[in-house]
């Protein structure tokens, strides 16, 4: 018998003979033939002739900055595609989660649920209101908040003060709970509804990966009081920069649309401003370069559909690999194609994701744990065992939608 450092040398070594001489090769073929390019990164923007066109009327007509034609046409695209009753464009999707924050009244002295597999800005938002993220753990299948586990785990932590619920071990409110979509997979909002309102908590949705994915038909974004959308230049489709607040409460979208104008009263000739406000708005430029986008999603949908079947295939030997699909009774927009290495070796991971770049296809591990960065390393968290677990097992492969012509 083969002790248990050899075992793990001839598995790794296994992986990566198979990794080099047949799955590389073949996701090379795969990405040059859909692409003719030769050089492939995680995720880039797929734009047409028409967007330009587009963007040339607007440089044109002289309306580049933050008010004009195509951010209302804009807003009224993206209710039809969300059922959201208003929207309210942002420069970005983290400017979209701090306002969700303000408007969630997080203040010092509040904690925000916050599952510890995310992008650095669901962090980031609460901070910026002096609030702290408490880190909470996440299923291993598709990475949104595990549900059972964070409802035992709160009803252990919790107390009720007056119309609150309080951490018992650090005296602060908990004031909201933040699921995210993770890379377009939709989270178990019927779940997370109910521990809110059993809990008391605002719902801020952050759905920066997940436009075009939805719950049972519903987009989501708009299950909970307030959810942000992200339009990055990585993301499913791009204004350059661009994010977007989704919500059905009419009070929140008028504070919104006021805090994000640097909270400017409106006024003929006067500059009056009664607030702190954020100059947060989106440009009309970066509207132009969106509207055609979305005019075509649908059809980057259905690609991004079909890239995921693509590389189920092309894994499907494969014992030890496994792509991420959508959850039960979810559409999700397959915003990046995402590979699991079930074995728990950390060098396995490494020797892949070299032997895949020397081929320069540009591949990235998933993102670390928020509980694990400097900024966050005191936040309360609960036992992230699964969150630890899969984040050293994740690569994100090349998922730009004109893979599949």
């Amino acid at each position: 018998m083969y002790g248990y450092k050899t075992r793990q040398r001839i598995l790794r070594k296994s992986i990566k003979s198979k990794m080099n001489k047949q799955t590389i090769k073949k996701l090379k073929t795969f990405l040059t033939k859909s692409s003719k390019k030769n050089v492939f990164f995680v995720h880039e923007p797929d734009l047409k002739k028409k967007d330009y066109e587009l963007l040339k009327t607007c440089v044109e007509k002289n309306e580049v900055s933050t008010s004009g034609f195509y951010e209302k046409k804009l807003e009224k695209k993206l209710k039809d595609l969300t059922n959201a009753k208003y929207v309210i464009l942002t420069n970005s999707g983290t400017s979209a989660l701090h306002i969700s924050c303000i408007l969630s009244n997080v203040k010092p002295s509040n904690e925000v649920l916050i599952p510890a597999f995310t992008f650095v800005a669901s962090a980031n938002a609460v901070k910026y209101c002096f609030g702290t993220p408490h880190f909470i753990d996440v299923e291993k299948e598709n990475f949104t908040i595990d549900t059972d586990k964070l409802s035992k785990y709160l009803s252990q932590i919790l107390k009720r003060k007056k119309n609150f619920y309080i951490n018992k071990k650090t005296g602060n409110i908990v004031k909201a709970i933040m699921p995210v979509h993770p890379y377009g997979h939709p989270c178990d909002m019927k779940s997370i509804k109910k521990i809110a309102s059993k809990y008391k908590l605002k719902v801020i949705e952050d759905a920066a990966d997940a436009l075009g994915s939805f719950i049972e038909g519903k987009h989501v974004g708009t299950f909970g009081d307030l959810g942000a959308l992200s339009f990055n230049g990585n993301k499913i489709i791009t204004a350059g920069a661009g994010g977007a607040i989704l919500t059905n409460n009419l009070i929140f979208a008028n504070k919104a649309r006021q805090l994000v104008s640097t909270a400017k009263v409106s006024h003929p000739f006067k500059l009056i401003h009664d607030d702190i406000g954020y100059n947060y708005r989106m440009p009309n430029i970066n509207a132009a370069l969106l509207i055609s986008q979305l005019s075509r999603i649908k059809k980057i949908l259905n690609k991004k559909r079909t890239l995921f079947k693509n590389y189920k295939k092309l894994f499907e030997n494969f014992s030890d690999l496994k792509l991420v699909q959508e959850p039960k009774n979810c559409q999700s927009n397959y915003w990046l194609q995402t590979l699991i290495i079930k074995n728990k070796s950390n060098k396995i991971l490494e020797d892949i994701i070299k032997n895949l770049m020397k081929n320069k296809i540009f591949v990235r591990q998933g993102w670390e744990l928020m509980s694990n960065l400097k900024p966050f390393k005191t936040c309360p968290k609960m036992d992230l065992k699964s969150a630890e677990e899969i984040q050293s097992k994740i690569i994100n492969l090349p998922s730009s939608s004109f893979l599949i012509r």
